[in-house]
């Protein structure tokens, strides 16, 4: 079935030997790559040796429905006695574009060593040296567009579900393959993962999402409806290569800044997922933290949910034996060698079906592994606290009515805060959600951001640091130098977006009390100083707080522009969609603002 929409692409560099691990276009051609060898890492470092000999399979071609041709790398174990299953990694980054190609551009390589991986697993995807001795291949998919695959880089939706579809298929009949397939991975890995699954191949038999955004326009692109590219200049400019072109979102929000078939196309419908899931969040990721979530709730099959306080990539390859957590890959693979291999393991029996992460912030490390009942959890004690006078959280909502104001944007640009001190040991797990009223003079919209902040004993803001103290590269989270302090590092508390305009909600679509669905599909534009009824979800938080310590609730304008990437746009959103002059917060009276949160005792 073809697109009711016609989707802009823009061109992308083809392939280049020596950039992104890419050492030629060679179809049936097999290498051996031997136990014990080891890569070049990043300043003189090795690799990790190999535990076993792995053949590799170079440009295994495949034809999809349509007659186009993709290409995978398939890595399967040498000494294979009888069929193997197989684990797709999917994704438009190169079969061959590696974590130690990626890496050494991150802030403090996200806590990884060279001698943390092999260098042959594509980048966010499973190693080979980890899995092939374990007994699995890994095929390792350039997507349709990406390297010599045919076409242009469609990213998600139903047509790449298609070929994902296509693929499964195809590697379940090889005479290698014992007929099972799995697919894992994070981050755009992850993803592909639901809209794959939803296509409910007869061979994929469970799937493994490794922080995965649910929805495209939701949760990166429009996040409450507004426009931010985000990184995705950049990974069409540095990263993805292929022979013509790649989707233009920047263009299509241009086309369709509302919900729309196409936006509609990118957000799976994850209650057809019916096979067994293992999946895994965090409350940190600015993209995936909610698609996590609410791939959980909505799949249909056997699930498990895992809480992490660790970088994605981090968590998913280095093993830390002095943290009293569980080696991740070495749960997953008993996942895997139960659904795939069929081994009788105590997997399902021995492992909780939902655990969470209490993050402190400072110097103290996450509390991981902690075994819920549900998420939320069912006697959540969910508290109206007030926006009050003199920058306060208050119980009861204040008699009288009052007002403050920030700038929204530019080298003004400010924020107006409201804190609470805890006078005992305090856990808030959940899904918060802000009911502010507010206004403007001086445009139209509002783009209005809700930060929830933990404070230290002194009332200083404290972040979580998603690398382990393990793997730091200061002597503490005080001392962490200014060009370090991105948001791959430190985060910095729970956040909620709304553009004003798209305030409207649908209650009947939604999974969650504190989750509103917004439609984003009209505008309600403000006029000059009319009030208006903000409810705004905030993705999910999991804080622990000591006696004295506090939480602050800070609404301003948001960023203006992730400086950091900006030399790679070229395309901005029109000025009419940024916001402009005061905004201001009305609290009191007849104005409750206020915030929900979600007060637990675990």
């Amino acid at each position: 079935m073809s697109a009711p929409f016609e989707i802009a692409f823009k061109p992308i560099d083809k392939p280049e030997v020596g950039v992104n691990g890419y050492d030629g276009f060679k179809p049936g051609t097999t290498t051996l790559l031997e136990k014990g060898s080891t890569r070049e890492g990043w300043d003189g470092e090795r690799t990790k040796a190999l535990k076993s000999d792995i053949l590799l399979e170079h440009d295994v071609a495949m034809t999809m429905r349509d007659g186009a041709t993709l290409y995978t790398d398939i890595y399967r174990p040498a000494d294979a006695t009888g069929p193997v299953p197989v684990l797709v990694m999917w994704s438009l980054y190169g079969k061959r574009y590696s974590s130690i190609n990626m890496l050494p551009v991150t802030t403090w390589r996200c806590g990884i060593r060279s001698s943390d991986l092999s260098g042959w697993e594509k980048f966010e995807s499973l190693d080979p040296a980890v899995y092939c001795p374990r007994g699995y291949a890994i095929a390792s998919v350039d997507i349709r567009g990406s390297g010599h695959s045919s076409g242009s880089v469609q990213i998600m939706g139903e047509k790449m579900a298609q070929d994902g579809y296509d693929v499964i298929e195809a590697l379940a009949k090889m005479s290698w393959c014992n007929g099972n397939v799995g697919m894992a991975g994070n981050s755009f890995l992850a993803i592909s993962q639901w809209h794959i699954a939803a296509q409910q191949p007869p061979s994929l038999k469970a799937i493994a999402p490794w922080e995965g955004c649910g929805d495209l326009f939701r949760e990166q692109f429009a996040r409450g409806g507004v426009f931010e590219i985000s990184n995705m200049d950049l990974i069409n400019k540095l990263i993805i290569k292929g022979q013509t072109g790649t989707e233009d979102f920047a263009e299509m929000y241009a086309r369709e800044p509302l919900d729309c078939p196409y936006w509609a196309d990118k957000r799976p419908d994850m209650s057809k997922i019916r096979i067994p899931a293992y999946v895994s969040g965090s409350d940190f990721s600015s993209i995936h933290t909610m698609g996590s979530i609410r791939g959980f709730w909505q799949c249909q099959g056997p699930k498990w949910i895992r809480w992490s306080g660790r970088q994605e990539w981090h968590d998913l390859y280095v093993v830390h034996p002095d943290l009293s957590i569980p080696d991740s890959n070495a749960e997953l693979l008993d996942f895997f060698d139960h659904y795939l291999l069929g081994k009788d393991n105590g997997f399902v029996e021995n492992t909780p079906k939902i655990r969470w992460a209490l993050l402190q912030g400072g110097d103290r490390e996450a509390i991981e592994g902690v075994v819920i009942k549900d998420f939320p959890l069912p006697d959540t004690d969910y508290r109206d606290l007030y926006l009050g006078a003199d920058g306060k959280l208050v119980s009861s909502a204040p008699e009288e009515a009052a007002s403050v104001s920030y700038v929204s944007r530019g080298d003004d640009k400010g924020v107006v805060s409201f804190d609470i001190r805890f006078d005992a040991k305090t856990q808030l797990v959940g899904i918060p959600k802000a009911i502010v009223y507010m206004s403007t003079k001086d445009h139209d919209d509002m783009n209005v951001y809700v930060t929830l902040k933990k404070l230290d004993k002194h009332g200083n803001p404290l972040q979580h640091m998603t690398v382990p103290r393990a793997r730091a590269l200061a002597p503490s989270h005080a001392e962490i130098e200014p060009k370090d302090r991105t948001s791959l590092l430190l985060h910095p508390g729970s956040l909620g977006v709304l553009r004003a305009s798209h305030r409207h909600i649908d209650p009947t679509k939604n999974l969650h009390p504190n989750w509103p669905w917004h439609p984003h599909t009209f505008e309600e534009k403000l006029k000059p100083g009319e009030v208006v009824r903000l409810e705004i979800g905030i993705w999910a938080m999991g804080w622990q707080y000591d006696a004295g310590e506090g939480l602050r609730v800070e609404i301003g304008g948001g960023h203006d522009m992730n400086h950091e990437i900006r030399h790679f746009t070229t395309r901005f959103p029109p000025e009419s969609t940024l916001n402009k002059g005061k905004h201001t917060v009305h609290f009191g009276g007849e104005f409750p603002s206020k915030v929900i949160l979600p007060f637990v005792s675990i």
